[in-house]
């Protein structure tokens, strides 16, 4: 929040009261394991005289009375039918809002349109350098030829090459997005990203050596990590609660959209001749175009309004976001007393240092970290980017002739964006936790079924096609899970205070793994040989399922304010949970077969009633 922010005696005030009184939630210590409403428990004259309160000194009152309305409707959202002060028409919006949960206004698509955009440019520059890889060496004179004496070293500096990108987003690129969002905000941070995917990208393919591609792909790197860490905050800080898993995984979908569409250039260009890999890396700055010109056309996020102390921009911004100015007005009131409880406990940090900090040292924002960091390091680890970067290295490791494994490469790039399109509904329904413990063992098996089929005699027509197959399959499940999951999850976890360095982490850890993975694997496929990189990664996996059980809480269907509950809960609580409640119950359901099995939920609304419900003014 912005130090302008005048202290008001809000329904907060009397909530900070109830704190003393040992009744309420400590947001660093969830002993009751509840999700709390600030407004509840608040009698209906003093929820007005709050809001009357809260208009004035935001100068406001030009819409105090939706903002009344809005209040009202937040303090209880299931019984909105019985507040008398509401029209018809207000009503019926509401109910809409419940049963038609994906009508929302064109400007929100928009929103998520230019986003999944910056999502496809990440994704196309990833795979431009998977077709390059197969000329860029030889033309360069690097190209790893086994038996030569620069063997090793030509292998290190192809994977320095690739790795390049990732180097510079994880110790730059991501950490710029904090102090860029602090002045620019989200939009600006977007816009400063995609000028450093246009020039370098266009910069690469026109490198005469292999050290100026390689600066070419450092200062893309700027671009790829503030573009990552901002584009999953603005589209879920824009986004309602019911829908925002599904909205905003759209960053990962369209990211394997880019994927997919770099593979299609690498095989378009395959024949072009010497100059094809200069067309398959330069050919990623077509997107960022449409990224360049349409993002001003887009709402800034109204949390960071909120932050910055600008209301008035910030229910502007809600206005075009929402279907109603009643819903706009309801949401804003409601960011604000969650935002003020919250900022009770976590403070009001501006010193970027102090607030890296605290993201280890306060125990709310140190779940959030420790969950963020599971799900994104297991994004890189369960073995994907070795597909995405190597694809076409791997295939020609099996036998395939070049051709071959860029069809086979672009075989992947489909599989990998049809099958992320089931996430848009299950995201939101199943949850990101459930996505991710289901998806996390099927990548370990298929893993180990491509590795071990490297021992069908190359001479074997099954040789390559069961090796295209198991990797096929391994794409399908990672796309509808851990692909889209990490991004969405990260991107909702930390509170508004922490939220940019948090995701600034979050995408670092990713991509600084995506940098180890593409420096180290052209080593590690000639030392482990592909069996055993594969089997390797599928161990990673079966690591990986075993932290989200017991460290990796549900977000579905909260809002961003509500989170602040569920990673309130102390971590041994939610371990224990799964290992005494949830894991006995998944044997008795789904081994024993025990349809009558029922699992108790962690977490619980904080049902306490109004204080006019009980009769008292």
């Amino acid at each position: 929040m912005a130090d302008t922010e005048k202290k008001s005696t809000s329904s907060h005030e009397e909530y900070k009261g109830d704190t003393e009184k040992g009744s309420d939630i400590d947001l660093n210590k969830n002993i009751s394991v509840k999700i709390k409403n600030p407004l509840t428990g608040i009698s209906k004259d003093q929820l007005l005289s709050d809001v009357g309160q809260f208009a004035k000194e935001r100068d406001m009152t030009d819409i105090l009375d939706l903002l009344k309305k809005g209040a009202l409707v937040a303090q209880d959202p299931s019984s909105f039918e019985t507040i008398k002060e509401l029209d018809e028409n207000e009503k019926i919006s509401l109910r809409r809002e419940i049963t038609h949960k994906w009508s929302q206004p064109r400007v929100l698509y928009l929103t998520i349109i230019l986003c999944s955009i910056g999502a496809a440019v990440q994704g196309w520059d990833q795979t431009g350098s998977n077709g390059a890889n197969l000329s860029f060496p030889a033309e360069f004179g690097i190209s790893p030829k086994p038996g030569t004496p620069d063997y090793d070293k030509n292998n290190w500096l192809v994977g320095l090459v690739n790795a390049a990108p990732y180097i510079a987003s994880a110790l730059c690129g991501c950490w710029l997005s904090d102090p860029l969002n602090f002045y620019f905000g989200r939009r600006g941070t977007i816009f400063f990203s995609a000028i450093f995917c246009f020039f370098p990208v266009i910069g690469s393919g026109l490198c005469q050596t292999w050290e100026q591609l390689f600066v070419c792909r450092l200062l893309l790197g700027l671009g790829m990590g503030a573009k990552a860490s901002t584009v999953p905050i603005f589209a879920a800080e824009n986004a309602p609660a019911s829908i925002r898993g599904g909205l905003v995984m759209s960053w990962q979908m369209w990211v394997a959209f880019g994927i997919f569409l770099g593979f299609c250039a690498n095989l378009a260009l395959y024949k072009v001749g010497r100059i094809a890999w200069r067309l398959q890396l330069g050919s990623a700055f077509l997107p960022v175009v449409l990224l360049l010109l349409g993002i001003y056309f887009c709402p800034e996020s109204p949390r960071w309004y909120i932050k910055k102390g600008r209301y008035h921009d910030a229910y502007a911004s809600l206005v075009r976001l929402r279907n109603t100015p009643l819903q706009a007005a309801r949401d804003l009131y409601y960011i604000h007393t969650q935002l003020q409880a919250e900022a009770d406990i976590l403070g009001k940090r501006s010193n970027y240092i102090v607030r890296f900090i605290e993201l280890f040292t306060i125990p709310r924002n140190r779940r959030a970290t420790t969950a963020a960091f599971i799900v994104m390091i297991g994004q890189q680890m369960c073995g994907i980017n070795i597909i995405a970067f190597y694809s076409s290295t791997i295939f020609v490791e099996a036998g395939a002739t070049p051709l071959q494994a860029l069809l086979a490469s672009f075989g992947f790039g489909l599989v990998n964006f049809v099958f992320a399109w089931p996430a848009v509904r299950t995201i939101d329904t199943y949850g990101r936790r459930t996505l991710l413990l289901f998806t996390f063992p099927q990548m370990a098996w298929t893993l180990l079924a491509a590795g071990f089929c490297f021992y069908i005699p190359k001479s074997s027509s099954a040789h390559v096609g069961l090796i295209a197959l198991f990797i096929f399959l391994f794409a399908a499940f990672y796309s509808p899970g851990e692909g889209p999951v990490p991004f969405t999850y990260s991107a909702e976890v930390f509170p508004l205070s922490h939220r940019e360095v948090g995701m600034a982490f979050a995408v670092a850890t990713n991509l600084f793994w995506a940098a180890v993975l593409s420096l180290t694997f052209p080593r590690l496929l000639a030392a482990f040989t592909p069996t055993g990189a594969f089997g390797f990664y599928a161990a990673l996996n079966v690591t990986a399922f075993v932290l989200i059980f017991l460290w990796v809480p549900e977000t579905k269907q909260r809002t961003l304010e509500e989170l602040d509950y569920i990673f309130a809960v102390p971590t041994r609580t939610h371990t224990k949970y799964q290992l005494t409640k949830a894991l006995p119950y998944w044997f008795k359901r789904y081994v024993f077969m025990n349809k009558n099995a029922t699992l108790e939920p962690l977490y619980h609304f904080d049902v306490r009633m109004t204080a006019d419900k009980r009769g008292e003014k």
